[in-house]
């Protein structure tokens, strides 16, 4: 007999599929038959968890496939796989709220859906918890924000060292943990800080420019979870696609930062970081060759005539190239995978509703008609049973609508990006 604790995780399994979002007891129950992405991203986990090859950047995975054949079921299941393996993970959707182009803005959203395995509180406030000064892990943390060459403005390694000494002013404390997380914070009240401990020389503090702040900061951010002992970040950026509804100048800016975060930009290398993206599999076809971005883009950036436009145009250059060539795509299901999803979706509903489910004429991959993606299987399934079990007699009839993915300019996403330069 299913207990109720197990009752409570079938239901939510069952409630998550019938939306089409797959959440942690889905994936549980269900697995994922995305071999190769596992296998890469499990290289990925072991390279970093290996002491020798810790601090040796890792490649990013972008992840191709339709709407509806798996993509977030995917990351669900990589979420998982990171925290078991001590690794620190935030799951972004790229929208209006969260543009590609925008590092500040994909860095907040990065804090606020990160998740530090076994706990439940902000990302960054439990792995300030965790910080011990006299662990190992502690030491190089200080000892990496202290040195010129790591790429961080001395106000880091300062507000690191009050974290660690000022114990008698809590607010200010709190202050430097939300500042670690992307907000502001007074040059005035963190010096000080450093007179208070006698450090007032130590550091030389000028205000960072505010197109440096979001990289420096998420920099800073990838080692202070090093620093607390964790294994590393994981980042999984989901509807990549999302990118054909900028202008071609905030496209331009996206494809650039999709090599940066994928470990394609010369200098901008980042050891202990994983990131998987996902994106539509006619991208390349629709907006690189459809909306000629291949051929604009990059002419476009270095029309500016200045050194960060050639970067960022090279930049460019490289994700567009990613897009092409160097993408991952989603398994298509085979009938073994069908007929084992669909038996455990049957004893699912079966537990969760104390019931035996029929067996349905669509689950058969042979039946011309079931010829329909993995999330519109899994739906018609769970309705069907939904429907059978409450009009047993009734004669069911379910109409399916496909979604057409379009990848039109929207005149909303470039009025959110206020801060715009270009």
């Amino acid at each position: 007999m299913i207990v109720d604790e197990d009752r409570v995780s079938y239901r939510w399994a069952l409630e998550a599929l019938r939306n089409g979002v797959p959440n942690r007891d889905a994936v549980r129950l269900l697995g994922c038959n995305q071999h190769e992405v596992e296998r890469q991203f499990s290289d990925r986990l072991d390279a970093l968890s290996d002491p020798s090859r810790k601090d040796t950047p890792v490649p990013g995975i972008l992840v191709q496939g339709d709407f509806g054949t798996g993509k977030s079921h995917l990351l669900e299941y990589c979420e998982h796989l990171a925290l078991i393996n001590n690794f620190v993970c935030s799951r972004i959707a790229i929208g209006k709220e969260t543009p590609l182009y925008n590092p500040e803005q994909v860095f907040r959203a990065a804090i606020e859906n990160g998740i530090v395995p076994d706990l439940m509180g902000q990302m960054v406030d439990e792995i300030a918890l965790k910080l011990r000064p006299d662990s190992p892990d502690y030491v190089q943390l200080f000892h990496w924000s202290n040195q010129p060459e790591c790429g961080v403005s001395p106000l880091f390694p300062a507000t690191l060292l009050l974290h660690e000494r000022l114990n008698n002013d809590p607010e200010l404390v709190q202050d430097i943990v939300r500042f670690w997380s992307g907000d502001k914070i007074s040059m005035a009240r963190v010096r000080q800080g450093l007179q208070l401990i006698g450090q007032a020389s130590a550091y030389s503090l000028r205000a960072v420019p505010a197109k440096e702040l979001a990289t420096q900061r998420f920099a800073f951010a990838l080692q202070l979870i090093r620093g607390a002992g964790y294994r590393g970040w994981v980042i999984l950026i989901d509807e990549l696609e999302v990118i054909s509804a900028y202008s071609i100048m905030q496209r331009g800016r996206a494809y650039a930062e999709l090599a940066r975060w994928m470990g394609l930009a010369a200098g901008a290398e980042y050891p202990g970081l994983v990131v998987v993206g996902t994106i539509a599999t006619d991208f390349a076809e629709a907006v690189l060759n459809g909306r000629h971005d291949r051929d604009y883009v990059v002419p476009r950036l270095q029309a500016r005539g200045t050194d960060e436009f050639n970067l960022l145009a090279a930049r460019a250059e490289s994700g567009m190239r990613l897009i092409e060539r160097e993408r991952v795509l989603l398994a298509e299901p085979t009938d073994a995978t069908l007929d084992n999803t669909y038996s455990k979706l049957k004893e699912i509903h079966g537990k969760v509703y104390n019931w035996s489910p029929p067996d349905l004429q669509s689950a058969d991959p042979r039946d011309p008609s079931a010829l329909r993606r993995m999330r519109t299987r899994i739906r018609r399934w769970i309705n069907e049973w939904d429907l059978k079990r409450l009009y047993p007699d009734a004669d069911i009839h379910i109409e399916e609508q496909r979604i057409q993915q379009t990848y039109s300019q929207d005149k909303d996403l470039e009025e959110n990006s206020a801060t715009e330069s270009i």
